[in-house]
């Protein structure tokens, strides 16, 4: 009959009555009586359970308001007078609670979040990563956390809260003259130290490195090495002024020799005695 239930196989000569969801003891019907299971009682708005079986509730009472000179507990808020129940995190407030409801809430949605329980009418907007301060998504925005920012390639960060990154700048170069002495990371700069004396770099180097020595490889230097920049060498080149000059020189010396041998010769030949 209406009102009576028998949840299991049984011998009894009665089906037993549907548990009353009784106001005054400050329940409502959450599932109504059907012939195989009994009523499921929940607390009326701006009540809580205080007592319950399996998933009914037996007794609830009404929540509490805080009095003047009293504070809110970590898992209530203040609106006017009342002490009302915060929303989880990844929600947030839809209605506060007076005296006769509690706080009801909705989810955040998508682009929004809160990170805590909180009594807050809307949600929080998810960081956006922006490419233009340097920036990119290390992991992306839920309904309980925000977005985590990590500096674009070849950046750092200069500025974070937390375990994300708020801007980033371009690690520097190393001008020619310098060497990378430590490279740069998504958090740290790029160092650079100077090339000692007879070394180069032309700042893309991890180490200076020695200027060539020509005369070792049989050639001439062109080009002084410098900090920045290797010694250049060339091939050694044939001298023509020299060599003409020495060529002109070995011909007087032939053909001053010659006359010199012509008018010697001459001299000691005896004279015609006609």
């Amino acid at each position: 009959m209406d009102g009576t239930f028998t949840d299991q196989p049984n011998g009894l000569e009665r089906c037993i009555p549907c548990t009353n969801c009784d106001s005054g003891l400050g329940l409502r019907v959450k599932t109504p009586c059907t012939a195989t299971s009994d009523t499921v009682c929940e607390p009326l708005e701006g009540f809580y359970c205080v007592s319950s079986v399996g998933l009914s509730c037996d007794i609830a009472q009404k929540h509490k308001r805080c009095k003047p000179g009293q504070y809110i507990s970590q898992n209530e808020y203040q609106i006017g007078n009342e002490c009302c129940p915060k929303c989880l995190a990844g929600s947030r407030v839809k209605t506060h609670c007076n005296e006769y409801r509690s706080t009801s809430c909705l989810p955040c949605m998508d682009g929004t979040f809160t990170d805590q329980p909180n009594g807050w009418e809307r949600c929080i907007p998810c960081t956006n990563c922006h490419p233009a301060l340097g920036l990119r998504v290390k992991k992306q925005c839920t309904a309980t956390s925000d977005t985590l920012c990590k500096p674009l390639e070849g950046l750092y960060c200069v500025h974070h809260t937390g375990h994300s990154c708020e801007r980033a700048h371009e690690h520097k170069r190393c001008n020619p003259g310098q060497y990378i002495s430590q490279n740069g990371t998504a958090s740290t700069d790029t160092e650079c130290s100077d090339c000692s004396s007879g070394t180069f770099s032309n700042g893309t180097f991890h180490s200076c490195q020695p200027h060539t020595q020509c005369h070792s490889l049989n050639l001439q230097q062109i080009t002084t090495g410098t900090s920045a920049a290797d010694a250049q060498c060339g091939e050694r080149s044939f001298n023509v002024g020299a060599a003409v000059g020495g060529a002109v020189g070995v011909l007087i010396l032939i053909i001053g020799g010659g006359g010199l041998l012509y008018w010697y010769l001459k001299k000691r030949a005896p004279s015609d005695p006609r």
